[in-house]
């Protein structure tokens, strides 16, 4: 979907779910193959249910279903008589054609606040005009360093002074202060004794059918077995399943969701796919099955909440997700190595996983900026930010 119908459809959203009459647009959506059986179902399940549950999530899953899906979805409206609604829609929808500007979203640069790199006289201090200050306006100052001294530029201005890591005399490194905090917090901190320490499964989807336009990811399996290398090594009893369609990965999540964990301290997923942004409550993005069809990552973490799998309760649920997440390229920067002794022996250069190609490539759908608490003992790590 493109990024304008995004943003329209979030302009919309509080209208749309107080309004859309989601029980009779079932048949419309599927006949103009908006979704598939499959997907109302979860749609119809979805939260409690009512009918606000059901069209929040149908807006949430509106935006990953193509660059048409706001147009027939506006249809699927018409066809069932809500036309108050599909007007509603329409004119919003030219009204951003006529002022794309008004549904752009803010580019935020970061600032870099205090760097030691610089000296003094390259940090200045921006002062405002007492002649255009009014009252209302706000104007953003930098406080720079122009009293301080060059000692005192710091980067930890912003944050507590880090503690230093000492020897702990096994090849290691540990925190003192971290330590020495724990000591009186012992209740927070994760008991992980068991042996095995817990399940982990790993998806790796390499081979996709061909009418995903999704490619191979020929280099996913240096990933797959590096990750199984790794959580054999720290005592997890490890599953690798492989090219696994979106159903498929569903029905392995929910199976390994009702094992009985009691005797376990930990439960690790890994998925390797192509993936995609989506809209969501609280864990952004998703990721491909083989048939092209996308899992959303906060499904994938509710599979495992604590009424769907209560012997995980208060144990921690770790999710790492090594997929693309929409189509922005991160370009990076470059460091210089300080060490040939900074590459780790027997590695090498080469890339872990398919080098990004200019040209088409998996379009996809976008995040929503709302947020609810995270839900508890839960660790996403992504591979990328969301939309890269």
């Amino acid at each position: 979907m493109d990024e304008e119908h995004r943003q329209l459809l979030r302009r919309c959203r509080v209208r749309l779910v107080g309004d859309l009459q989601v029980a009779s647009l079932w048949d419309a959506l599927l006949n103009r193959e908006l979704f598939t059986p499959d997907m109302i179902e979860d749609i119809q399940r979805a939260g409690s249910g009512s009918r606000r549950d059901q069209a929040r999530q149908l807006i949430t899953d509106l935006e990953t279903r193509g660059r048409q899906a706001l147009p027939l979805f506006i249809s699927c409206l018409e066809d069932t008589g809500q036309d108050t609604l599909a007007s509603f829609l329409r004119t919003s929808w030219q009204a951003t054609k006529r002022d794309p500007e008004a549904i752009r979203p803010l580019d935020l640069e970061p600032m870099v606040v205090g760097p030691m790199g610089l000296k003094p006289e390259k940090l200045q201090v921006m002062k405002p005009d007492p002649s255009n200050l009014a009252p209302g306006n706000v104007t953003p100052v930098v406080l720079g360093p122009e009293e301080l001294a060059p000692a005192q530029l710091r980067p930890e201005v912003l944050r507590p002074e880090a503690p230093r890591p000492v020897d702990i005399g096994s090849g290691g490194f540990s925190d003192v202060r971290a330590q020495e905090r724990l000591k009186g917090n012992t209740h927070l901190a994760y008991v992980l004794n068991a042996d095995p320490c817990g399940h982990c499964l790993i998806i790796n989807n390499v081979n996709f059918c061909p009418a995903s336009g999704l490619s191979s990811r020929t280099g996913s399996n240096i990933d797959c077995v590096k990750m199984q290398h790794r959580f054999s090594r720290l005592h997890f009893q490890v599953e690798v399943r492989g090219d696994l369609t979106a159903k498929e990965m569903v029905w392995t999540l929910v199976e390994l969701a009702r094992r009985d964990h009691h005797a376990l301290d930990c439960c690790v997923v890994v998925v390797l796919s192509h993936g995609c942004q989506a809209s969501h409550l609280q864990f952004p993005g998703a990721v491909y099955g083989t048939d092209g069809c996308p899992v959303s990552v906060e499904k994938i973490v509710n599979i495992f909440s604590g009424t769907s799998c209560p012997t995980l309760g208060g144990k921690p649920k770790l999710f790492f997700i090594q997929a693309c997440g929409g189509e922005q390229k991160d370009h990076g920067f470059e460091v210089a190595r300080t060490s040939p002794n900074d590459e780790a022996p027997g590695s090498s250069p080469e890339s872990d996983a398919v080098p990004f190609q200019a040209g088409p490539r998996p379009r996809d759908q976008t995040d929503a900026l709302s947020s609810l608490p995270t839900p508890s003992d839960i660790l996403v790590s992504y591979s990328t930010f969301p939309g890269c």
